[in-house]
């Protein structure tokens, strides 16, 4: 896990390279230190916190691990596993439904759910695609925002082997391939520090290469891959075992790795892309000021809109009280033969029961009258 931000990308004009890379191995070097590193080719970009150190997390019980301890403060959980009903898991969301009263959420499966407010998750690239409809459909503010942001797609590429024939050392973890093509199975990097005895290389795509790739088949991969490998190391290696592709952006609910802000002069798209539409509140690492593109940079945001929601339900529940409060006066001089202090009846009486528990007890007429 990469322990690095990115604060901002800035540009105050289109600054051009003095020597632009044309041969192989400045390709392949130029490669390594904006690609690898950002998706893309940046100008100019500013790193900050956390300092420049990689780590790899090599916790047998996975990424998912985190997810469940944190669970365990909203959900029931028991062993590690979640295990409660509240949380629905394989519901594809298709429809979105809201309005002042409210929000209707429709699945893919023809479940419905109504909820007063909803908090959407979902990636950048998944609010670019069409997979969920919008009732009414998203302000042209909202939609221009989305649209202006970049999805970045960041491929890493492992592969098994019988045993491994590269260099190791805690030294020697990085090799590079110098090619014509920019990106073409350029960096690669072998899991031996991390998990000894795995015999598993990783080469790292981006962007161009990662959708490329994507639209073939595995084995069309591999046979680039060991192409690659066979180059650098000569025809007598062993052919790979296994090979694992991961599909970021052809799968309907990424269409990405993570969001890239452009170049811009203010903050007004992210303020945008992160700003509630009516009762819908969006959050995810795209939303985050700090940290998009990273993990916590989800999490935290995740923090940042929960808060900014309760907040929300706070103010409206203090002018329904404002309210209730305002609307109970003229009702008291109407009752005034009952025995119930104003006091009282702002603190036992609901805005909503008041005319049905006076109806009921026969010191008023029909409810409709007071409403």
């Amino acid at each position: 896990m990469k322990l690095r931000s990115q604060e901002a990308n800035h540009a105050c004009e289109v600054i051009e390279p003095p020597c632009s890379p044309k041969t192989p191995i400045e390709l392949a070097i130029d490669f390594i230190l904006h690609d690898f590193e950002m998706a893309e080719v940046e100008p100019i970009s500013t790193y900050v916190d956390l300092g420049e150190r990689e780590f790899l997390v090599a916790d047998e019980r996975g990424y998912e691990c985190l997810l469940y301890k944190m669970a365990e403060d909203f959900l029931f959980t028991s062993e590690g596993k979640i295990l409660d009903n509240r949380l629905k898991l394989n519901k594809v969301v298709r429809e979105i439904h809201h309005s002042r009263n409210g929000v209707i959420v429709e699945t893919e499966d023809g479940c419905v759910y109504e909820a007063s407010y909803v908090i959407l998750s979902v990636s950048i690239g998944v609010l670019q695609s069409d997979l969920i409809s919008f009732r009414p459909p998203l302000p042209k503010w909202k939609t221009e925002a989305i649209g202006r942001c970049d999805v970045m797609v960041y491929t890493k590429i492992f592969l098994k082997f019988p045993y491994k024939f590269w260099p190791c050392s805690p030294e020697k973890e990085f090799f590079i391939y110098a090619h014509e093509r920019r990106g073409y199975y350029t960096f690669w990097q072998h899991m031996e520090n991390a998990y000894p005895g795995s015999n598993i290389l990783v080469v790292t795509l981006t962007n161009g290469e990662s959708k490329r790739v994507e639209a073939q088949s595995d084995e069309e991969t591999l046979k680039e891959a060991m192409e690659v490998l066979r180059d650098m190391f000569g025809p007598n290696i062993p052919n790979a075992t296994d090979i694992l592709v991961p599909r970021w952006w052809n799968n309907r609910f990424q269409r990405g790795s993570y969001s890239n802000y452009p170049i811009i002069s203010n903050n007004q798209v992210l303020h945008d892309i992160k700003s509630p539409v009516g009762r819908i509140f969006f959050t995810g690492e795209h939303t985050s000021e700090r940290f998009n593109g990273y993990v916590h940079g989800g999490y935290l945001s995740g923090i940042d809109t929960s808060k900014s929601l309760l907040e929300v339900m706070r103010e409206e529940k203090g002018r329904k009280n404002e309210s209730q409060t305002f609307l109970l006066e003229p009702l008291l001089a109407l009752t005034g033969s009952l025995t119930l202090t104003q006091t009282e009846a702002v603190s036992s009486l609901h805005k909503c029961d008041i005319p049905t528990q006076l109806y009921l007890s026969g010191k008023l007429g029909i409810p409709e009258a007071i409403l």
